[in-house]
């Protein structure tokens, strides 16, 4: 069985910044790529950043600039470091990994930025 836990996200004030984190753990081998997506409401899941197990990283235009996508593997971790927050950023925040012809989802945290 393999769990994804996500930690980190919460309520800041725009122009803030947050740090999410997703591990891995349980029977999983061999991890390719590992992907943050958002779902706000009302709007359909969108991947914000990706990067894959040799390090090439991959964003939305939306966050280039601001977010940073980055994984340690020895931790099966991915972490995804939101500056400049925007109210448009508010959203559910899934991780999704990529392990051999599997991937895995998290359960989501809630990240919100007010006016």
């Amino acid at each position: 069985q393999v769990q994804l836990v996500e930690s980190g996200g919460g309520l800041v004030q725009a122009g803030g910044s947050l740090r999410l984190s997703c591990a891995a753990s349980g029977s999983i081998f061999s991890i390719n790529a590992m992907v943050w997506y958002r779902q706000a409401p009302g709007k359909q899941r969108e991947l914000v950043a990706a990067i894959s197990n040799r390090g090439s990283t991959n964003y939305a235009d939306s966050v280039k600039g601001r977010f940073t996508i980055s994984r340690d593997n020895a931790k099966n971790t991915v972490y995804l470091q939101m500056n400049s927050l925007k109210p448009d950023d508010t959203a559910v925040y899934y991780c999704k990994v990529l392990a051999g012809p599997r991937d895995y989802w998290g359960q989501g945290t809630q990240v919100t930025s007010p006016q």
